[in-house]
């Protein structure tokens, strides 16, 4: 095949990335039609087939591109943290400052991203967020070796309460906007939270 397809063929891949993330987001993973999603990215359900398998296959690969991003952008950041206390309140300041300038995948993560797909009974969990909840835990663990975290609780107890204080108030956040009622708090409230949560975790 000629060289000069492949620009092309990226291009097609990323304006049904770009489509499919739009279009999930304003009308539902459910009422989201494959020919839409093609309609929409001026390319064809063919070419959505090829790239993704399908529809299911395009939602995990927005969130695997998105989760990959921001766990390549936390795993610079929190070199750089002089323990591991620091280093999450990094990474949870990344992971907010992501969802905030980017909605539409903040809110398929909290509305879609764990729904059951199809007939089976497999949860959408992508790549890019296991590596990013790894390395949520692996930051934790380091914390605790470091004494900057306390031992007794687990790091897997801890990592999930974490993450879920995030999502709760990225979810308030969303609801508010969509629901066209003033934001509840904003970013500086979220950032004061975080480090009072985790701070309130040291030893």
């Amino acid at each position: 095949m000629p060289t000069t397809d492949q620009p092309n063929a990226l291009t097609s891949r990323e304006r049904l990335l770009s489509a499919g993330k739009t279009l999930f987001a304003r009308l539902g993973y459910e009422q989201t039609s494959t020919s839409a999603i093609a309609r929409s990215s001026g390319s064809s359900e063919s070419q959505l087939v090829r790239y993704f398998g399908g529809k299911a296959g395009l939602l995990e690969a927005i969130f695997n591109e998105s989760w990959s991003a921001l766990a390549g952008e936390v795993e610079q950041q929190v070199n750089e943290a002089s323990h591991g206390r620091d280093a999450i309140i990094r990474m949870l300041r990344l992971m907010i400052a992501a969802f905030t300038r980017d909605h539409e995948v903040a809110f398929l993560f909290l509305f879609e991203g764990r729904r059951i797909r199809g007939g089976g009974s497999e949860v959408v969990l992508s790549k890019g967020f296991m590596r990013f909840y790894e390395l949520l835990r692996t930051l934790i663990e380091r914390g605790q070796q470091d004494g900057s975290f306390r031992k007794d609780v687990s790091h897997v107890v801890l990592a999930s309460a974490l993450l879920g204080a995030a999502e709760g108030m990225i979810r308030d956040r969303l609801i508010a906007e969509r629901t066209g009622q003033p934001n509840p708090f904003d970013e500086a409230d979220v950032h004061r939270t975080f480090d009072a949560l985790v701070n309130g975790l040291g030893v």
